[in-house]
């Protein structure tokens, strides 16, 4: 069951706040649109939601209309309930095609789903120059396909994502197709992972797996998840290396997730395992970041410790790593579905 304490704790009528010092949100910092779109993709994953939580989605979906402006979406809106951007095409328009495409897929309620997919189709007809952009909307398109088959929009942009990511290199050096490693790195072999299987794209399933293989052993030290830092890593950098992101385990751990739903093979189970581990305090401080009395996760490990402050981000990172195990059936899966 997903422990709801924090969530509802940083959660009021409007969204989710962004910040908190230790547990206790920060109102001063407002919402913005990526906690709300994080939000979604792990509420619709959950088989039955609570009649708070239920509440919470809704709040959370008209958070995401209400950024929505022609396809583009704004991201900070303020405690005064003015926004503090202009609508773009940045990492939170892709994160918003995610939770929606989440939601149209799996939201127990069907209006949600139907107007979740309307809202999808009017982001998804843009495309960001932004590689990591296109990777989180690409998630939401591949949510979209393994409920709709058939959608064109969806297809359309799970494609022009695997395009932007390029070809793989070869060789186990430097598979990468980008200089430097960066954040949410596994999100990209999710893409191709994911491509797969639900589209005729010669070489994504194969390419995705390698480079997945690739980041599960780059990120593991001496048996736990070591994983790319908040500056990233350059092609000669290793761990251990601070401020590691709860947002990179979850990543690998869904990326692994997908690879096992796709292929079958149990051993990409045991990176999901590695990362629930990583929250308890199997990493390289050897300390929890899961704040046990509050239900949420610090926003950072040190390697003097974990940072006290609570976000958003964090929490939801770490909960949709817990929820892996007990996905609803088909989430994450649809090989053969092209």
């Amino acid at each position: 069951m997903l422990d709801d304490r924090h969530l509802l704790r940083m959660s009021d009528d409007v969204g989710l706040f962004e910040h908190a010092c230790g547990a206790v949100p920060r109102r001063e910092h407002g919402y913005c649109l990526d906690d709300a779109a994080r939000g979604l993709v792990v509420l619709s994953r959950e088989r039955d939601l609570t009649p708070r939580l239920a509440r919470v989605q809704e709040t959370l979906f008209a958070f995401t209309a209400h950024a929505h402006e022609d396809g583009r979406f704004r991201n900070r809106l303020g405690y005064d309930r003015g926004w503090r951007d202009a609508p773009g095409l940045g990492d939170w328009w892709g994160r918003a095609l995610w939770g929606l495409g989440s939601t149209a897929a799996y939201a127990g309620r069907a209006w949600l789903r139907t107007e979740a997919r309307l809202l999808f189709d009017a982001g998804a007809r843009r495309r960001s120059p932004d590689l990591r952009a296109m990777v989180f909307a690409a998630l939401g398109a591949a949510d979209v396909l393994i409920r709709f088959p058939a959608d064109e929009q969806a297809r359309a942009l799970l494609a022009a994502a695997v395009t932007a990511i390029g070809p793989v290199p070869p060789g186990r050096d430097w598979p990468w197709p980008e200089r430097r490693l960066e954040y949410a790195n596994a999100a990209v072999a999710e893409v191709l992972i994911a491509a797969g299987a639900l589209l005729p794209e010669p070489g994504a399933l194969t390419d995705g797996l390698r480079v997945l293989d690739w980041l599960v052993d780059r990120q593991t030290r001496e048996g736990r998840l070591s994983v790319v830092p908040a500056g990233g890593w350059a092609p000669r950098q290793s761990p251990p290396g601070f401020d590691q992101q709860p947002i990179e385990v979850a990543a690998l751990a869904t990326a692994c997730a997908r690879a096992h739903a796709v292929t079958g093979d149990t051993r990409w189970t045991s990176t999901v395992e590695l990362a629930r581990t990583w929250f308890l305090g199997a990493n390289d401080a050897g300390t929890p970041l899961l704040d046990r009395e509050t239900g949420g996760c610090g926003d950072g490990l040190r390697a003097d410790g974990v940072n006290r402050n609570q976000g958003a981000e964090s929490m939801l990172a770490m909960l949709a790593t817990f929820q892996l195990p007990r996905l609803r059936a088909g989430a994450l899966t649809g090989a053969g579905a092209a």
